[in-house]
């Protein structure tokens, strides 16, 4: 017999992308709808209309996950997470370098920067929460050395940062940038995740991994088995 409620049934994990900054980064609001907690990833800036964000969907702030350490998606976590009294986690370590010079990139792109200390680095193979749901880490150097994603296996979800774009893929000429890291982190991190999954770039539309595959002019399949 079908579940009368099946139609009406909630999925684990709802997301809502709230872009922030004067370069449009994809903030991305995750919550888990059993408790309706959640966290923002990369809390860039535009602090007034996260704020908004959360209270429009009814989400108690825990925690704020950063994918990498450049201004846009990152200078301000350190002064919401003071605010709301609640931990960040991430990125990974190597992106320390970013993260220290955040006032002063701040400073060259009119972008609010503050150097902050996470409660916690990711590596390779962490898990963070949220609410109830478990998300996988997967540190994916290249566009910063430190850079890394999360992904909700049973929502095909990933948020990808700056690694990956619809049609494109992140930048590698920054300090530390190295595009052969970048299209291994790619190809041996992020594809194996599913053609099904849809990711939330850092910048621009979402997209799925099977789209790029087939499509994309920097790494579809059939542009790196020319390479």
């Amino acid at each position: 017999m079908a579940n009368p409620d099946a139609s009406t049934a909630q999925p684990p994990l709802r997301a809502a992308i709230v872009p922030v900054t004067r370069l449009q980064q994809n903030c991305t609001l995750l919550w888990c709808t059993k408790t309706m907690r959640g966290a923002f990833v990369d809390p860039g800036g535009d602090l007034d209309r996260l704020r908004a964000a959360a209270e429009q969907h009814g989400v108690t702030i825990e925690k704020l996950l950063i994918t990498h350490g450049h201004i846009d998606h990152c200078g301000s976590a350190g002064i919401f997470a003071e605010e709301l009294g609640v931990p960040i986690e991430g990125p990974h370590e190597a992106d320390r370098f970013w993260i220290a010079r955040l006032a002063d990139d701040g400073r060259d792109y009119g972008v609010t920067g503050r150097p902050f200390e996470p409660s916690r680095w990711l590596e390779q193979g962490d898990q963070v929460t949220v609410g109830e749901l478990v998300l996988d880490v997967y540190h994916s150097p290249g566009h910063t050395p430190g850079h890394v994603v999360f992904h909700h296996p049973e929502s095909r979800l990933a948020i990808v940062g700056d690694v990956l774009f619809q049609g494109s893929i992140g930048r590698t000429d920054f300090p530390l940038g190295n595009h052969q890291d970048l299209i291994d982190a790619i190809t041996t991190r992020l594809w194996p995740l599913g053609d099904e999954t849809v990711f939330v770039p850092g910048h621009g539309q979402p997209s799925n991994f099977g789209q790029e595959r087939r499509t994309n002019p920097f790494v579809a399949d059939s542009v790196l088995a020319r390479a």
